[in-house]
């Protein structure tokens, strides 16, 4: 018996949508953690760092598979090539004006990252490093442009799915983060460059990038801060009043500091990435808490924290992706002498102080994506799926 027109049409859509959810989930593969959640900041401000080769040897003797750069050093990508670790690459911040012109945006995406690809595994493409917090309004306006153009690039090239493209944001971007339901951005700011940055982020399934430094609410105020809290020691914590959540360390209450401060523009479904947390092992002597014991300490405890895949109070579900700040003591950098003391290795490859290898399960939960899309993707194809099987029931199998 020949089916009824109705029903072959809905045969097709049935078909159609299950087509289309099947590689909506096989390009949703391309941009999870699949259970990495650990990876270094590689800085390369020094004279007398080892050569790259030197680095991967490295980097895998500490079982670590993603690392970050301040730049897209072709030297760096091209070592780094077929040796399973991946790359987070950047924008130097003089280059946002040049990235704001779409053709050359199209040039630098095609000589830093479509050139590499894909023998080396680039996941994402920092443009600028916390250029809100700086006084330079004109640089502030180059973010977004530069960052839309940069994602045209790899839409062209058909790479946006697996190379997402952010901007990293110091935490003074934000104006209140006590207690953590209470987190806002500065106002002067917020409206103007936060929010549209957030628009971009909802719509492309990019993370918001945070620098994270609890070290810094502790040397600026050591008499009111517990030491013990912000390096996960504590065990009475602190209670958010309005929200009754307890926060038993300083990193998980700056997170969620930045996760309410999304929230309040309206942004749920946005994931935040780490993009640089760490602790001098070295500093001036007005520099409190700067001390090889304590860097040992803080990322010892940072590590096993985000290993137990608990998440913060408020996104227990989230397992946070972080880039430990930084691979090497850099004597070229300027600023305080913990500025140059935050490496996990000396220059000539002796670790600053002992720690384990980063074991890393892959059972992380942590996914970067169009969120939207994929909750509009499941309900869609479940509402067919129950048409499906009433017609099933009717007797009529397709």
């Amino acid at each position: 018996m020949a089916m009824p027109e109705h029903l072959q049409w809905q045969r097709e859509l049935i078909l159609r949508t299950f087509f289309g959810f099947s590689l909506l989930i096989a390009g949703w593969g391309t941009r999870t953690t699949a259970g990495v959640t650990i990876g270094v900041n590689y800085g390369k401000l020094a004279d007398n760092l080892p050569a790259p080769s030197e680095v991967v040897a490295l980097l895998q003797s500490i079982s670590v598979t993603k690392s970050k750069l301040y730049d897209a050093d072709p030297l760096v990508l091209q070592t780094f090539s077929n040796t399973g670790i991946s790359f987070i690459v950047g924008t130097h911040n003089q280059d946002l004006l040049a990235l704001t012109n779409p053709a050359l945006a199209a040039s630098w995406v095609q000589t830093n990252i479509a050139a590499h690809l894909p023998a080396t595994n680039i996941i994402g493409v920092v443009v600028g490093n916390e250029i809100l917090s700086s006084s330079d309004t004109n640089m502030m306006a180059q973010v977004l442009p530069a960052m839309q153009n940069v994602y045209t690039a790899l839409k062209v090239l058909n790479l946006h799915r697996q190379v997402f493209v952010s901007t990293a944001h110091s935490f003074s971007v934000l104006s209140f983060s006590f207690p953590p339901s209470s987190g806002a951005f500065e106002p002067t700011i917020a409206s103007l460059y936060v929010k549209p940055i957030l628009d971009f982020l909802d719509e492309t399934g990019a993370p918001f990038l945070i620098n994270i430094y609890p070290f810094f609410a502790y040397k600026d105020n050591p008499t009111e801060v517990s030491l013990d809290y912000v390096l996960f020691k504590t065990t009475e914590g602190v209670v958010d009043a309005n929200t009754g959540l307890h926060y038993y360390n300083m990193f998980d209450a700056q997170m969620d500091a930045v996760y309410s401060a999304i929230s309040a523009f309206g942004y749920h479904n946005i994931t935040l990435l780490v993009s640089e947390t760490g602790w001098p092992s070295r500093g001036d002597p007005d520099e409190v808490g700067a001390s090889i014991s304590n860097a040992q300490t803080y990322h010892a405890n940072l590590v096993k924290h985000v290993e137990s895949k608990q998440g913060t109070p408020l996104r227990p579900d989230i397992t946070p992706e972080i880039y430990l700040f930084a691979l090497f003591n850099e004597d070229q950098k300027p600023g305080p002498t913990s500025e140059r003391n935050y490496g996990l290795f000396h220059p000539d490859g002796s670790k600053v102080y002992p720690f384990s290898s980063f074991s890393q399960s892959s059972d992380a939960r942590t996914s970067f994506g169009c969120h939207s899309l994929l909750a509009a993707a499941i309900s869609t194809f479940c509402c067919y799926w129950l048409s499906l099987s009433f017609i099933v029931n009717l007797g009529i199998f397709l």
